[in-house]
């Protein structure tokens, strides 16, 4: 078994909780560290043109977006369990909801003008502009909106204030004494704001969350060793993709194995990648693609939140 590469920096919140499911599920991994910003030539070698953190790599098979890296790691290491038998749907959806609505909250409280001055205090004026740059890119291809500060801050004691009771009727974690990905889903956005120390008050109120909160880090990042980004991208180019089960779904818009698409996330950060479709099913679409680089790879993404277009 190839080893799990993960392609990340430290301060993403995506990239948080992957490091928190790798480590709830006990795992060794490698760290590739990437720009927080466009370009990302490394990457690129690898996913074609998915810009957004964090992306797992396990020989030549990538996986893009957490909802993909969580079920890949499910299917890795069974136990513990992110998705819980019988809560599947459930947990699932508090996730996307999190990941989603919960993530726009706690990006929003971080760039009130006090938390950006806080969170790019030792940067120059020309890093800070090329990332206000790149993060507007990020938005121009997709449907989302960024959230004003002025809405998440009235918005704040609803989202909080209703954790905060669920938190404390119900034990440790969202849905029993064990965490699950609902609870590293919550968990990211607001460790986000905790990592600024000019906004962190915002959770102050809350010591319910508080709490919860050093209870989801106990898990840890498991055991992560650095690594070179020309390494990972040589071990793409000397694997073979993991087969894939057969599967008899059929697509509602008639996309066939073997049709030249290109995937894209829906939200924001939309950059196309283009390859050819080789196995979908109701969770997952996979593409294969050729890179000068990094060789053959397969490309994972998950169905919800992205679209297929075909290309001639």
């Amino acid at each position: 078994m190839s080893e799990l590469i993960l392609h990340h920096y430290p301060q993403s919140p995506f990239a948080e909780k992957a490091r928190m499911m790798l480590g709830f599920k006990g795992l060794a991994w490698r760290s590739v560290s990437i720009p927080a910003i466009m370009p990302k030539p490394d990457l690129t070698a690898l996913t074609g043109g998915y810009r957004r953190t964090p992306v797992l790599q396990i020989g030549a098979d990538i996986y893009c977006d957490t909802a993909a890296i969580a079920r890949r790691l499910e299917q890795q290491q069974p136990t513990p369990a992110l998705f819980p038998a019988g809560l599947e749907a459930v947990v699932t959806s508090i996730a996307q909801f999190a990941d989603q609505i919960l993530f726009q909250h706690g990006v929003a409280i971080n760039f009130q003008p006090h938390g950006v001055a806080e969170r790019f205090k030792d940067a120059s004026e020309a890093v800070i502009k090329a990332f206000v740059a790149d993060r507007k890119a990020l938005f121009e291809k997709g449907n989302a909106n960024r959230l004003q500060p002025s809405q998440a801050l009235s918005q704040w004691p609803t989202l909080l204030g209703r954790l905060e009771r669920q938190l404390g009727q119900r034990g440790s974690f969202l849905f029993g004494e064990e965490p699950c990905i609902a609870d590293f889903a919550y968990y990211h956005p607001l460790w986000f704001v905790a990592s600024n120390a000019a906004v962190a008050n915002a959770l102050d109120p809350y010591p319910q969350v508080r709490s919860w909160m050093d209870a989801v880090a106990a898990c840890g990042h498991g055991e992560p060793s650095d690594m070179d980004a020309a390494e990972a991208i040589e071990i793409a180019r000397q694997s073979t993709p993991t087969g894939l089960p057969d599967t008899a779904f059929s697509d509602p818009a008639g996309f066939e194995p073997g049709q030249a698409i290109a995937v894209a996330a829906v939200d924001y950060g939309g950059d196309e990648v283009a390859g050819t479709l080789i196995f979908q099913d109701e969770e997952s679409i996979v593409i294969r693609r050729e890179d000068d680089r990094a060789g053959t790879v397969h490309v994972h993404f998950p169905r919800f939140g992205f679209r297929m277009t075909a290309r001639t």
